[in-house]
């Protein structure tokens, strides 16, 4: 076990790992017996992180893709983040102890100072992660990506699925990135978006992940945000309940990692699995504005990337212990069916971009089986005559 660097929390503190890759929450006895001193974080009361573990950097919404369910609108004029501001956020976010930032867009590939941002991160001690379309990605580029930690290259299906799910033929630049990647580094894996028509074919990823011997599959929740929101894309109610069986399916089918990000963790609790096989997958519920944040291109400082409204990030420590309270604070207020529910405080009502989406930033989860099942029971309400 080798240890990168720790950080202090209330409860005692979280260590990074380098070998093995890992970020522990550990108690204050074994902080100082890795030999850390004693913080004064460990007299307050039990609140919030003293900062995010993981921050989105979205450096830009420029790229010239044109993916028809892009989230966040990216076009080739976009917005976009200077060199001279991204580093300043970076600055900021190692001051508060962020341990990882993932760089995308829009296609960060794009921009000139991509690089230079990511040597910055490494120089201040954050670990840079990109997401990318792998679009134009050549030798020489896939050499200097050893600066990144994990490289995950977006890829929603295989050949025509691929074309079905972005709007265009970009399979075979993307398959062409991951072998050129992996050519360089391991840390490479594939982003899946999961939507109403791509669910059928994420089998087919998983293979392409085991033949190109890559390193994670991560499935992605297709959330109707950005251009995603004039499409009909989200789950049905049966594809809803088929994704956790899916998901172990692939794992012990293909022998390869499988990730789902936080807003599956409805779909996924409706199965009633034990706490460890949801942390063997990496389930947890929202995670905006707790151990993850985003920084937008125009500046604002959000709970994730998938949420548009949020603080200044010029404040960024000023603001975190206060920001996002209403996300944080959803267990104490959760309204039914949630609050009834024993896996609450893991879900955490499941995801608050799908919610405001649909309505209101604290609804229950839409897309949740245990939420579409409370509803269907309602009454109807009685017509005056």
């Amino acid at each position: 076990m080798k240890v990168a660097r720790a950080r202090a929390e209330q409860f005692g503190g979280i260590v990074e790992l380098s070998r093995p890759r890992a970020l522990l929450h550990v108690d204050r006895q074994m902080m100082r017996e890795l030999g850390y001193p004693e913080s004064p974080l460990w007299q307050q009361p039990e609140g919030p992180l003293s900062a995010p573990t993981e921050v989105h950097l979205v450096l830009s919404r420029r790229c010239a893709a044109g993916c028809r369910g892009c989230y966040v609108d990216a076009t080739p004029q976009g917005a976009a983040l200077s060199r001279e501001e991204a580093c300043r956020i970076l600055d900021e976010l190692a001051a508060m102890g962020v341990f990882h930032v993932a760089l995308g867009g829009g296609e960060a590939l794009e921009l000139d100072h991509l690089f230079a941002v990511a040597e910055h991160a490494r120089a201040v001690g954050i670990t840079p992660n990109l997401t990318t379309s792998g679009l134009g990605l050549d030798e020489r580029t896939a050499e200097r990506c050893k600066v990144f930690g994990q490289i995950n290259v977006s890829v929603d299906g295989v050949g025509d699925a691929y074309r079905a799910a972005r709007g265009f033929d970009g399979f075979p630049h993307a398959e062409r990135a991951l072998r050129l990647l992996r050519a360089v580094k391991r840390e490479v894996g594939i982003n899946c978006v999961v939507s109403r028509s791509s669910f059928e074919g994420i089998g087919e990823v998983a293979r392409l992940v085991r033949r190109l011997n890559l390193n994670e599959l991560e499935l992605l929740r297709f959330k109707p945000v950005g251009r995603g929101a004039r499409l009909d894309e989200e789950l049905t109610p049966e594809q809803a309940k088929r994704l956790w069986p899916m998901a172990r399916r692939l794992v012990f089918r293909h022998r390869i990692r499988v990730k789902l990000d936080c807003s599956f963790a409805p779909m996924v609790f409706w199965h009633k699995p034990s706490a460890r096989a949801a942390a063997f997958f990496g389930v947890q519920g929202c995670v905006a504005g707790d151990v993850l944040a985003a920084v937008q291109p125009e500046g604002q400082f959000t709970g994730c990337s998938f949420l548009s409204s949020g603080e200044d990030s010029f404040r960024l420590r000023e603001k975190w212990p206060t920001a996002f309270a209403a996300i944080r604070g959803y267990v104490r207020t959760a309204p039914e069916p949630c609050a009834s529910c024993e896996y609450l405080h893991l879900c955490r009502g499941g995801c608050r971009a799908v919610s405001r989406a649909h309505g209101a930033l604290l609804d229950p989860d839409p897309g949740c089986p245990r939420v579409q099942e409370h509803r269907a029971r309602r009454p109807l309400p009685v017509l005056a005559q």
